[in-house]
C-alpha cells in the first residue's frame, strides 16, 4: 500500500513538471512578445495609413471642403490626447504616478518643434488631393524615404548599409516610375505644384518622424503615453491658434462642426488611430517601419480605388509597384548584412 501510495505521488509529480514544461514553452520570451507587437502596430498602422487617401477624396463636396481642415486637424489632435490621457489615468490607477510615467520640463519643452512640423504636414495632406488622385498621394508620400534616410543618419547617427541607401533610392524610382503619364504630354500625372507640395510634406514628415523618435528612445523606460500626451497637447495648442488665424470667421459665423458629415468623423477617427499606431511604431520599431508601411498602404490604395474611383491602373504603375516591393526586399537585406 504504501509502495503504491508513492508510485502515485511520483505520476502525480511528472504530470505537474511536464504541464509546466509545456506551459512555459508556450509562454513567449521577450523577444518573440516584442516582434509579436511590431507585427500589430504595422500591420495597424498599413491599413489605417492606405484609408487616408480615399477618406480625404470622399469627405470632399463637389470637388471642395465644405468644413474647416483646421478644426478637423484640431478633433484629430485631441481625440489622439484624450486616446494617451485614458491610458495614462489607467495606468496612474493600477500603478501610481512614478518617474517612468510622468515628465519634466526639460523633457516637455522639446515637444513643440515636432508638433509644429506636423501642423504643417497634416493641413497640406488636405490640399494635395486637389492635384492628386488617392493612390497617387499615397506614391507621392514615399518621396520621405530620402529625407527620412538622410535625417536618421544625421539626427539619430544610425548608419545605414550600402544597400540600405540603394533601397531608398531604389523606391523613390519606383514611385516616379508609377507616376509616368502615356496618355498626355506631360511625362509625369502630377502637376509641378503637386510636386512641390509633396516634397515639402516629405521633408517636414521625415525631420517631424525622426526627431520624435530621437526625443522617444532617448528614454526608453518613459511610457509612450506620456510623450503622446505632450505632443498631441502641443498640437492642439498650434491647430487653435490656425483656427483663430484661419477660420475664425466661418467658426464663429457656421459653428464648429459646419459641413461635417459621417465621412468626415470617419477620417477623423482614422488620423487619430494613425497618429497613435504612428507613435507605437516609433517606440517599438523604428521610422523606417513607418515609411515602408505607407509603401505597402500605396499598392492597397491602388488596388481597392480601381473598384471605387474607376482608377485606370497601368503598366507603369504595375512596374513602378514592382520597384518599390523589390525595395523593400533590399532594404531587409540590407539590415542582415550589417
Amino acid at each position: 500500500m504504501e509502495n503504491r501510495k508513492i508510485k502515485d505521488e511520483l505520476i502525480y509529480f511528472n504530470n505537474v513538471v511536464n504541464f509546466s514544461s509545456t506551459s512555459l514553452r508556450n509562454v513567449p520570451t521577450r523577444e518573440q512578445a516584442k516582434w509579436q507587437r511590431k507585427t500589430v502596430v504595422t500591420l495597424a498602422l498599413t491599413f489605417l495609413t492606405s484609408s487616408q487617401a480615399k477618406l480625404i477624396v470622399w469627405s470632399k463636396r463637389a470637388g471642395k471642403y465644405e468644413y474647416s481642415v483646421t478644426t478637423a486637424n484640431f478633433l484629430v489632435e485631441t481625440l489622439k490626447c484624450a486616446l494617451s490621457l485614458a491610458a495614462l489615468a489607467r495606468i496612474w490607477n493600477s500603478e501610481g504616478v512614478t518617474e517612468a510615467n510622468s515628465t519634466t520640463l526639460d523633457e516637455v519643452i522639446v515637444y513643440p518643434i515636432p508638433a509644429l512640423l506636423y501642423l504643417v504636414k497634416n493641413l497640406l495632406q488636405y490640399y494635395i488631393v486637389a492635384y492628386v488622385d488617392a493612390p497617387g498621394y499615397q506614391i507621392l508620400k514615399n518621396l520621405n524615404i530620402i529625407s527620412t534616410g538622410v535625417l536618421y543618419r544625421i539626427i539619430l547617427k544610425r548608419k545605414l548599409s550600402e544597400i540600405q541607401w540603394a533601397a531608398f533610392i531604389l523606391l523613390c524610382a519606383g514611385c516616379i516610375t508609377a507616376q509616368l503619364n502615356s496618355r498626355s504630354d506631360h511625362v509625369l500625372q502630377t502637376p509641378l505644384q503637386g510636386w512641390i507640395m509633396a516634397i515639402v510634406m516629405a521633408l517636414l514628415s521625415g525631420f517631424a518622424g525622426v526627431y520624435t523618435e530621437a526625443i522617444i528612445k532617448k528614454r526608453p523606460s518613459r511610457n509612450i503615453n506620456v510623450q503622446n500626451f505632450w505632443l498631441y497637447i502641443f498640437g492642439m495648442a498650434f491647430n487653435a491658434v490656425a483656427i483663430l488665424i484661419q477660420y475664425f470667421d466661418a467658426v464663429m459665423n457656421k459653428g464648429f462642426f459646419h459641413g461635417y458629415s459621417i465621412i468626415t468623423t470617419l477620417m477623423i477617427l482614422n488620423h487619430a488611430l494613425s497618429g497613435i499606431a504612428v507613435s507605437m511604431v516609433m517606440k517599438y520599431a523604428d521610422n523606417i517601419v513607418k515609411v515602408y508601411s505607407t509603401s505597402v498602404a500605396m499598392l492597397l490604395t491602388a488596388i481597392v480605388s480601381v473598384f471605387l474611383f474607376g482608377f485606370n491602373l497601368t503598366l507603369a504603375f504595375f512596374l513602378g509597384a514592382i520597384v518599390v516591393s523589390v525595395s523593400v526586399y533590399l532594404h531587409s537585406a540590407g539590415k542582415l548584412q550589417r
